[in-house]
């Protein structure tokens, strides 16, 4: 009996060591395949951390680090899929064959999905209010957007927006106008705070901000804006770049690029570097655009060329407490002014501009994360030139302007879930030369500011109010002039704002503003008294003005769905005083200028602004945003001068993970319904196509962008540009975008 035992042992240990070797060498024949890659937010292209990357039908799975890259070993061949999941972001799976290779390379893009999460935050700078969910749906140009349509300035990138147009006396100095708003009414700022220039002044004065290097671009409207401007009824440009850094990166983050374009033989390229020393992090920043004369559907627009060069370096100290930095900035841009109309010079107008910038910011946490003490100070040296062909100088501005803030950002106080309290104070030295006659002014302002918001379930209710206090002193004071009383001025303003937001739905959200807005008069609309050599125009100011005022209400409604998103606002501005420079049809026949006369008028601003972005196949999506404002004289509803057409874009694009592929057409009504003196313009529709294709090389994310421009090189005029009465737009022009990330 156990000699049988023995032998049946002996023969079931043989068969398991058979199994055993079968086994061993089946596994033995499977190659060790390697998955590499990196996930990114599909609308901002930063890095996803804590993504699951899961081989599907096993246990094999990893999650991405804090730059979003993995590296995953899967002991299989033939093919393979993958599912890549994180809680805020849509679930992905990928296919691929590993026959022939023994590694694969991939760049996932997750698309962001909206989540109900009670109110517990794990994480930096977050806020769960409905207000900022809603400030996704505003018009924020960022990621692989933004990329693509970086242009030769901050207006051009911002064109097609809902609500946006251009102001503009050549390719360089282009301005942003909102819903018929510019000037000041329209603040620019970097990273929060103001910037300063003469862009807001005439249109011949360019904003002094390369886009290129930005890494957001966002328009804000709402109460909120009342801790940065009094002008409620306009809104900020905020240009996100960083410059100061508040987190340390694991390792350092390098950004190189490149532009390029043919209708004015264009070129750019950029550097941007962040490197960590824990517990400090160094900012570099540099970037030079050359470009040559525009070329049009008419002819070469003479004297159009620019040259650019920026350049920044930041530091910050980071720690548990917040951080403390500063970063120091140098802009330096020469642009020309064409010519040949009438009232300009024959071979236009050169003008050089040189900035200097120090800026220092500190957040330091006060008993919780989402309680801060934030302190920034600004000190900006600016200078401008403007040269006759000749060499000779016509004008010449220098401001030093000094800014400061404090504000105390809280989360629940009382019955508010978030706010701010702050102060803020500027002070500016403007002097004057050449032959402008604007007599040189030292100006004070004095600001404090409160915002808050309430969180009422379904409804959301936030409100701010400003107090301004501003001191406007001539250094040369002149009672005799002839435009009146030049003299010290002093205003007091009050400004107002609240909105109330309603879900409807998990996906559906209606509400509605109304705000009180103010606006102090420039020095220029004060005190000007003379010509204005790049500007073409005898421009007259009037030392009488009281503070611009006026009322406005928008109403709007969100959907955000599936497939189909859309946005749509209805807004009326009721000023009591409305200030313009208006062409009076008069001629200073000293120096045969148009004279441009500034008035405080009752005027009405209404209209319409929107977009829909609808997935109505597969990858396929059509797009379209468009504007309408209607401006009008309160007193005869005779129409404002410089208000745009009826406008906007419409498109269709293909998307994959990489790949975009798009076909739009830029359209406008015609605008016939102009001020005295002004010139009507035509309607047009002018056709854009792009490619962009996104791709990982080693640790390098690549972006690059091919944009054909007026495919059909039409001939189209901007009723906002002061040139259109001899030039159009720019003609047909291929552009091309290039961006490493590493």
């Amino acid at each position: 009996m156990t000699k049988h035992l023995s032998k049946y042992h002996l023969h079931a240990t043989k068969v398991i060591l058979f199994i055993l070797l079968f086994t061993f060498n089946a596994y033995s024949k499977e190659e060790l395949f390697i998955i590499e890659g990196i996930v990114l937010n599909a609308e901002t292209s930063e890095p996803v951390s804590n993504a699951v990357v899961l081989v599907v039908g096993t246990n094999n799975y990893i999650t991405t680090k804090s730059d979003g890259t993995f590296s995953l070993q899967v002991n299989s061949t033939g093919t393979i899929r993958i599912k890549i999941t994180h809680i805020a972001y849509q679930e992905k799976l990928i296919d691929f064959n590993s026959e022939n290779e023994s590694k694969k390379k991939l760049i996932v893009y997750l698309i962001p999905k909206i989540v109900n999460l009670p109110s517990v935050i794990i994480t930096d700078n977050t806020s769960t209010s409905v207000f900022e969910e809603i400030k996704d749906y505003s018009i924020i140009l960022k990621g692989k957007e933004l990329q693509r349509q970086l242009s030769q300035t901050l207006a051009t990138t911002l064109k097609n927006e809902a609500g946006l147009s251009v102001r503009s006396m050549g390719p360089a100095p282009s301005r942003p106008v909102y819903r018929g708003l510019g000037q000041d009414r329209i603040l620019i700022s970097e990273d929060g705070m103001k910037t300063i220039d003469l862009s807001a002044t005439s249109p011949d004065h360019a904003v002094t901000i390369e886009p290129f290097t930005s890494d957001k671009i966002e328009v804000l409207r709402g109460p909120k804006i009342l801790t940065k401007s009094s002008s409620t009824i306009g809104g900020i440009v905020n240009i996100s770049r960083n410059e100061i850094p508040q987190q340390i990166h694991n390792t350092y983050h390098l950004t190189v690029g490149g532009y390029a374009e043919t209708v004015n033989k264009g070129y750019l390229g950029s550097i941007q570097s962040e490197v960590p020393f824990n517990p400090l992090a160094i900012k570099l920043e540099l970037s030079k655009r050359i470009t040559s004369d525009l070329k049009t559907p008419d002819g070469l627009v003479k004297n159009s060329s620019s040259e650019n060069l920026n350049s920044a370096f930041g530091l910050s100290y980071i720690d548990d407490f917040g951080y403390s930095g500063a970063a120091f900035r140098l802009y330096n841009l020469s642009y020309g002014i064409p010519g040949g109309f009438i009232g300009a010079h024959p071979k236009g107008v050169k003008i050089d501009i040189n900035k200097k910038q120090f800026h220092f910011n500190s957040k330091v946490k006060v008993l919780s994360d989402s309680n801060n003490i934030n302190l920034s100070y600004k000190n900006i040296y600016y200078r401008h030139k403007e040269f006759e062909f000749s060499g000779r100088i016509g004008s010449e501005f220098r401001i030093i302007t000094n800014l400061a803030s404090l504000d105390y950002t809280h989360s629940k106080l009382f019955n508010f879930d978030d706010g701010i309290l702050g102060i803020s104070l500027e002070h500016r030295d403007f002097e004057i030369g050449g032959y402008v006659f604007t007599p040189p002014t030292n100006s004070i302002n004095i600001s404090t500011y409160l915002y808050e918001e309430i969180n009422l379930g379904r409804a959301n209710f936030n409100f701010g109010i400003r107090y301004s206090f501003d001191n406007i002193n001539p250094k040369v004071e002149k009672p005799d002039s002839k435009i009146g009383e030049i003299r010290k001025r002093k205003f007091n303003n009050i400004s107002l704002s609240a909105s109330l937001i309603y879900q409807l739905t998990d996906v559906v959200f209606v509400g509605s503003n109304l705000s009180r807005s103010t606006r102090v008069p420039t020095i220029e609309e004060l005190f000007s008294e003379g010509p204005h050599l790049a500007a073409y125009s005898y421009e007259v100011g009037n030392p009488e003005l009281n503070s611009e005022s006026g009322i406005g209400t928008e109403v709007f409604i969100y959907h955000k769905f599936q497939n189909f998103n859309f946005n749509l606002n209805a807004f009326y501005n009721n000023f009591d005083s409305f200030i313009i420079p208006r062409n009076s049809g008069e001629i200073n026949y000293q120096t045969f200028l148009p004279i441009y006369k500034t008035y405080g008028i009752a005027a009405v601003l209404y209209g319409l602004d929107g977009w829909f972005n609808w997935n109505f196949f597969d990858r396929y999506f059509l797009s379209s945003s468009f504007s309408y404002t209607k401006g009008m004289f309160r007193e005869n509803s005779e129409p404002l001068p410089q208000i745009p057409p009826f406008k906007g874009t419409t498109g269709i694009q293909f998307k994959a993970d990489n790949l975009q592929i798009g076909l739009n057409c830029d359209w406008a009504f015609s605008q016939k319904n102009v001020d005295l003196f002004e010139q009507p313009t035509d309607g047009y529709f002018v056709f854009n196509s792009f490619i962009q294709y996104l791709f990982y090389i080693e640790e390098s994310v690549n972006s690059i962008s091919l944009n054909i421009d007026n495919i059909f090189n039409k001939s189209y005029r901007n009723h906002l540009s002061r040139i259109k009465s001899i030039l159009p737009e720019a003609g047909f022009n291929i552009r091309l975008i290039y961006k490493l990330m590493l």
